[in-house]
């Protein structure tokens, strides 16, 4: 449990764990029409790896959910999960699922680089969309999305299931109470060891035989197989053209709490440095990133790091692990937070008497049974897209500095990179063919 009592040397701690917050926006703001008589609701999943089957048995717990098709370009994983859902067809190639008329949702978990392609194929289906975060991996790609959404009227949640929980409410409402006083400034952070030797090595790995390598690799740069790129989440992340990196990997769900609570727009300003220091594997992302975003009057910094996982006042016991937190600068107090707790330092008095508020925001059902009720209802959830491209424009803003070098400039309003050609030309991927980017998704409708 956590002390609630405020003094110049008492903290507040609070809460822990478990479930979505209000952003709520109404089916005319969203123009998603009147909610359709649906009593039950047929689900489908693109991606059968752990997190893709995570999703699914949350959606599948609901009594009024029929799981009707099964998609992986791996048979041996599309096998294992058609096991657990014996009823739902099975499919090598995600096209023929979306082709079916009477599935309402799709799960899409794929390896990022597929995140946008897919996600407007699904919309363009007439499909509403659970996409796992990272959302996308370029800004082209977050516009695309996002205005697909709005174009075909979807109901969209992204994966970022910590925003569901408890402790999260708390913190938003502390921040949003004004007893921090002003915040100038935010830092975020994600770090873990994985050592010199990273993933490893592997000499001439073999392709298994049930895996469509050519699918798998799909719109991103082919390359040979690779064990270590293919196995999961975990590590594909340490591969650029298909991940990112740990950065757009782990920050959705740690920015997003900052974004959320001081209902954070776009940045004005981006800048990132960092490298691929010291691990020498066969990955390439960096293993060291420090980003910096400007807003107006604020500042929000994140650091990266997956050669040292020093995690500062959230450390804990000296062993190296994965360590992730948030500070919040206020003028009267800082408070540090994580997935499952929160602690106010105060400024000397500033904070003597105040009393943490009484909760406000209400529970939330669970991520993905939020989006299920949004299927019914056509009210668009608290992590829908149109949320979330706050989140997700940051983090590929910093990417995209990271790759050039340099600081990049941002108009929200016109949501443009402003006075540099060459950002704004590599901001819009260019996808191996056959496949094509969406590119007539790039303006609103």
């Amino acid at each position: 449990m956590n002390s609630l009592k405020m003094s110049r040397r008492a903290a507040i701690g609070g809460g822990a764990v478990a479930v979505a917050a209000p952003l709520v926006v109404d089916s005319a703001a969203m123009g998603l029409g009147e909610a359709p008589p649906i009593e039950r609701l047929r689900i489908g999943l693109i991606g059968c790896g752990g997190m893709g089957r995570a999703n699914l048995a949350n959606c599948a717990k609901g009594a009024d959910v029929d799981v009707v098709g099964l998609c992986d370009v791996w048979q041996g994983r599309l096998d294992e999960t058609g096991r657990q859902y014996p009823k739902a067809e099975k499919y090598r190639d995600y096209r023929k699922l979306l082709e079916r008329k009477d599935i309402d949702g799709v799960i899409i978990a794929t390896p990022p680089h597929w995140h946008c392609r897919q996600a407007v194929d699904a919309c363009e289906a007439e499909k509403d969309i659970y996409l796992q975060k990272p959302m996308t991996l370029h800004l082209g790609e977050s516009l695309a999305v996002r205005n697909a959404v709005r174009r075909h009227k979807r109901i969209s949640q992204v994966g970022t299931q910590i925003h569901a929980s408890e402790n999260y409410r708390r913190v938003v409402e502390l921040v949003r109470s004004g007893q921090l006083g002003p915040i100038g400034c935010v830092r975020t952070f994600n770090v873990q060891n994985q050592g010199i030797e990273g993933l490893g090595r592997e000499t001439a790995p073999a392709l298994p035989p049930d895996l469509d390598w050519e699918l798998w690799i799909g719109p991103a740069p082919m390359r040979p197989y690779c064990t270590n790129l293919a196995l999961s989440s975990f590590h594909h992340g340490s591969f650029f053209a298909y991940s990112g990196g740990w950065t757009p990997g782990m920050a959705p769900h740690i920015i997003d709490l900052p974004v959320w609570a001081l209902d954070l727009g776009c940045p004005t300003m981006v800048a990132c440095s960092g490298g691929r220091y010291i691990i020498s594997d066969e990955g390439d992302v960096p293993d060291v990133q420090e980003i910096l975003w400007q807003y107006p009057k604020l500042t929000m910094t994140w650091s990266q790091s997956m050669v040292n996982s020093y995690g500062f006042d959230l450390h804990g016991e000296p062993q190296p692990r994965r360590r992730l937190g948030i500070y919040f600068h206020g003028v009267n107090g800082t408070m540090y937070c994580n997935y499952g707790m929160f602690k106010v330092i105060p400024e000397g008095s500033r904070m003597d008497g105040m009393e943490p508020p009484k909760p406000s925001i209400a529970p939330s059902p669970g991520h993905e049974r939020q989006w299920l009720d949004a299927i019914k209802s056509r009210v668009a959830p608290d992590c829908c897209v149109d949320y979330h491209v706050r989140v997700d424009i940051p983090l590929v803003l910093g990417n995209l500095s990271y790759v050039l070098g340099r600081s990049i400039r941002f108009d929200p309003a016109t949501e443009s990179i402003v006075g540099d050609d060459e950002a704004a030309r590599r901001a819009i991927p260019e996808y191996r063919a056959p496949w094509k980017f969406p590119a007539e998704y790039l303006k609103p409708a």
